[in-house]
């Protein structure tokens, strides 16, 4: 009987880069939690949500070398009712179209709300409608602010190994540790180490991504190979010299490779391995970028060929939540 190999160590074991998807749950989620939420006037007046009519989006969460990041962007159609000062029902819809990371846990902007009214309008019922849009934001931010620790609370264990030790980031969003500093560009050259032996033969696919953002193809050509603009969306140290042939490193190991070409503003071709148990050791697959600037923005498309069968899902999602909610983070906007 073969050996079977011992677990890895906690340290270790938490350090790949791994995805979990719970769109279901998180919808769930808001239908339970959103509902408790209403507010008071100063006479009679109370007004509060009493359903979750519709959910879009996309929720994951993930882990990066130890820490836990949720990753999502959700639009909400609620349905609100309450009393008005003489007694009668009002009712009325809210539309939130983006309750996201971004917005919640970094602040890059503000939450935008939608009223409208499906019970008769009135003085009493516009009145009401007034107590709705100056007091429900404050009390439904507060469930958002919650959304975020729920998410780890809840799958948190999914994902990590545990240790005494282990403690996940509620933030969701790692910083370089502040001993850390990424190897000077200027020292980086084409590797000289001796050959790599044979990569295992893998029946692979191509996974693609694309988005548009409200930046020059030259700035973003620069984000994305520059070593020290590159931890700004990563959020994880860098290693990159931009030279055919030069080794890199982005999310502080997580994807490492070489570059094979860079045609700025417009291509950059790369090899690139992901550090994950589903991901074949020695396997190298090709990542090429490419930039197409428009007059108000710039589209970037990746496409990753030598993707592993059966792995292209949890792929799609990294290149979704790392590279394109990584660039939207810093706030340049996109349009998926």
């Amino acid at each position: 009987m073969a050996a079977v190999p011992p677990p890895m160590p906690t340290s270790t074991a938490n350090w790949h880069w791994k995805n979990k998807t719970v769109t279901p749950w998180a919808r769930a989620w808001f239908e339970r939690e959103l509902v408790t939420v209403e507010v008071s006037g100063e006479g009679e007046e109370k007004v509060g949500v009493t359903k979750l009519n519709d959910f879009e989006g996309d929720v994951e969460l993930g882990q990066r070398k130890s820490k836990l990041i949720t990753i999502y962007d959700c639009k909400v159609e609620l349905q609100w009712a309450g009393t008005a000062s003489d007694g009668s029902e009002v009712t009325g819809k809210l539309t939130v179209p983006e309750v996201s990371h971004e917005i919640t846990l970094d602040g890059l902007s503000d939450y935008v709300y939608h009223w409208s009214l499906t019970s008769p309008s009135s003085p009493q019922a516009d009145a009401l409608l007034a107590l709705a849009k100056k007091s429900l934001p404050a009390a439904l931010e507060k469930k958002f602010a919650e959304f975020a620790a729920a998410i780890i609370d809840t799958h948190g264990k999914d994902l990590q190994v545990s240790s005494s030790s282990a403690e996940p980031s509620r933030q969701g969003t790692p910083a370089p540790p502040a001993t850390s500093a990424p190897a000077s560009s200027g020292s980086a050259k084409p590797s000289t180490s001796a050959p790599a032996k044979a990569a295992p033969k893998v029946n692979s696919t191509s996974v693609s991504a694309e988005a548009n953002f409200m930046a020059a193809a030259a700035d973003l050509f620069d984000l994305l190979t520059n070593e020290k603009r590159i931890p700004m969306w990563t959020r994880a140290p860098a290693v990159s010299a931009a030279q055919p042939g030069a080794e890199y490193s982005l999310f502080g190991g997580g994807v490492k490779g070489k570059y094979v070409s860079l045609t700025p503003p417009k291509e950059i071709v790369q090899s690139w391995a992901l550090s994950s148990p589903t991901w074949p050791d020695g396997h190298v697959a090709t990542l090429t970028t490419t930039l197409d600037q428009g007059s108000d923005s710039t589209k970037v498309s990746w496409r990753l060929e030598g993707v592993p069968l059966g792995t292209e899902e949890e792929i799609q999602r990294n290149l979704q939540g790392y590279y394109i909610h990584g660039l939207k983070s810093i706030g340049l906007g996109t349009e998926l």
